[in-house]
């Protein structure tokens, strides 16, 4: 109601209150305002004008009717009240009620109905959804926190580690009243198994061969941590994002890994190079003691020989030695001018030796032995050549008699030789 209502402050004309007095609003007029204004509003206002328009006014509204409707109004907001209560979980997720802040039970997916608050309430829990705490970075690589990622191997250098956990909820009720910040729980966990790995191992194992063995070493840990805090969550997997020395370090790093690399090469080239030349040198020690073992045999069986026929000449020498003396002298003697083509003889002379060119001797005795072939060949039996026909020359006397003379010096010299 406005201030400068009639029903309200300075009443113009002299009402009823006095040309000049103030005084408070009569209540019963401000009710029967708001009546003939409400039935305005819903269009109930009189048809005609002047003294018939309390006739025609609309009912006026009574206090009691007024106290109807405000049970109305109540009664609408207790079924709101409890129409609160009712709720929906869905495949994924659980409900876990609530009676007065303290847990009550857990419920399964579908239509679900629990006492209105703050008698109870409820909470929804997602327990097939994977959630992912990022350790050592945020969003991408690039993005880099060097607090969570720098750590401390086993041979006491920093390296930089990014990886990234994933895990579920196994018991929603762990979930929510074991610990006040299970999230965070789960990324302190991580950091602290991670470090725990990290500083038992070399800096070359968690750089190169050794990330999936340190993948799972660090998830079984955390699984553990997580365990005995009772967080009801499920580690599913940890994945290694980047594994790298700080940036301040990464030329010397590659300059260590370069040099370490040669370091392979050459000892690779080496181990080839005993693998090619070993093999031949254990073959060629391998022939040499074969060659070596058969000539020990040869030389045992020969001595063996010699003795047993030393043996046999000693016998046959006790019969008969002035004849096994000379056999065995003629055998010796043979064996020697078998390979010798030129031999210097001493015919009892003071100073003159005899020289028996062998080879020549065999040349001539062989080119006299073919002649009379070629000759039988050439002029058949019978025939006597003509003057026409020139006839071969006979070799010299001298040449065919050197090899009877060279025969009788010879049985002369071995009948000296005898005779001594």
């Amino acid at each position: 109601m406005s201030l400068n209502d009639h029903g309200w402050g300075n009443q113009p004309g002299g009402g009823k209150r006095g040309g000049g007095n103030q005084g408070p609003p009569d209540l019963e007029e401000l009710w029967r305002d708001f009546n003939r204004r409400l039935s305005g509003l819903l269009g109930n206002k009189g048809g005609g004008g002047g003294g018939g328009d309390e006739g025609n006014r609309m009912p006026s509204i009574s206090p009691k009717q007024f106290g109807g409707g405000i049970g109305i109004i109540l009664m609408l907001i207790a079924v709101v009240w409890l129409g609160s209560s009712f709720y929906i979980v869905d495949a994924s997720q659980r409900g876990v009620v609530l009676q007065f802040g303290r847990f009550k039970e857990t419920t399964e997916p579908g239509l679900r109905w629990r006492l209105p608050w703050p008698i109870q309430s409820h909470e929804i829990v997602n327990v097939t959804g994977v959630r992912t705490v990022e350790v050592g970075y945020r969003g991408s690589d690039k993005n880099k926190v060097l607090k969570e990622a720098l750590m401390l191997t086993d041979d006491e250098n920093i390296v930089n580690v990014q990886f990234a956990v994933q895990y579920l909820l196994s018991d929603p009720k762990a979930y929510l009243f074991n610990n006040r910040h299970p999230d965070d729980t789960v990324m302190q966990a991580a950091e602290t198994a991670i470090r725990e790995v990290v500083g038992k191992n070399k800096m070359d194992f968690v750089l190169y061969e050794g990330r999936d063995q340190i993948a799972a070493n660090t998830q079984k840990l955390i699984q553990d941590i997580l365990d005995r805090y009772q967080t009801g969550i499920q580690i599913r997997s940890v994945n290694m994002q980047s594994t790298q020395p700080p940036e301040q370090v990464q030329a010397a790093f590659d300059d260590a890994v370069k040099a370490g690399q040669d370091r392979e090469r050459h000892k690779n080239e080496g181990q080839a190079y005993a693998n090619d030349v070993i093999p031949r040198a254990r073959g060629a020690a391998s022939r040499l003691m074969e060659e070596a073992t058969g000539y020990r045999q040869r030389i045992i069986v020969t001595a063996e020989g010699d003795a047993s026929r030393f043996k046999q000449i000693l016998v046959e020498y006790s019969k008969a030695p002035e004849v096994t003396r000379s056999r065995m002298y003629l055998e010796t003697v043979q064996q020697v001018y078998a390979n010798t083509s030129k031999v210097m003889l001493d015919a009892k002379g003071p100073g003159n030796l005899l020289y028996l060119p062998l080879d020549k001797l065999m040349q001539a005795t062989a080119a006299t032995v073919a002649a009379p072939a070629v000759e039988a060949a050439v002029v058949p039996r019978g025939v006597v050549p003509g003057p026409g026909i020139a006839m071969p020359d006979a070799p010299p006397q001298t040449e065919r008699s050197a090899p009877g003379d060279a025969r009788v010096r010879g049985n002369l010299g071995s009948r000296e030789r005898g005779e001594r």
